[in-house]
């Protein structure tokens, strides 16, 4: 049951600045995930388009503290699922 990624174009964004992050400080995902305080695969889950499992508001703040940064950092300047704002109209 191979399915296409179920994660949006701004979850997407904020994963792929996790693992940009994670990856310029040299931690391992299986730290980080002891670091968040969650199942040793999850970070790998996160990082592939093939689980559906992404970063929480906790999760942003936490990855926040730990990369000494703001939660804001995480979140595109600009709005990136435009598509779903034409919807709402």
């Amino acid at each position: 049951m191979s399915k296409a990624s179920s994660k949006s174009r701004i979850e997407l964004f904020v994963i792929e600045k996790a693992k940009a992050l994670r990856e310029e400080a040299k931690i391992s995902q299986s730290e980080l995930a002891f670091r968040l305080n969650v199942s040793n695969g999850f970070i790998g889950q996160v990082e592939s388009e093939r689980f559906p499992s992404k970063y929480n508001l906790d999760h942003i703040d936490k990855l926040a503290k730990i990369f000494q940064c703001s939660p804001k950092d995480f979140i595109p300047a600009e709005p990136i699922n435009k598509d779903s704002e034409e919807s709402l109209s």
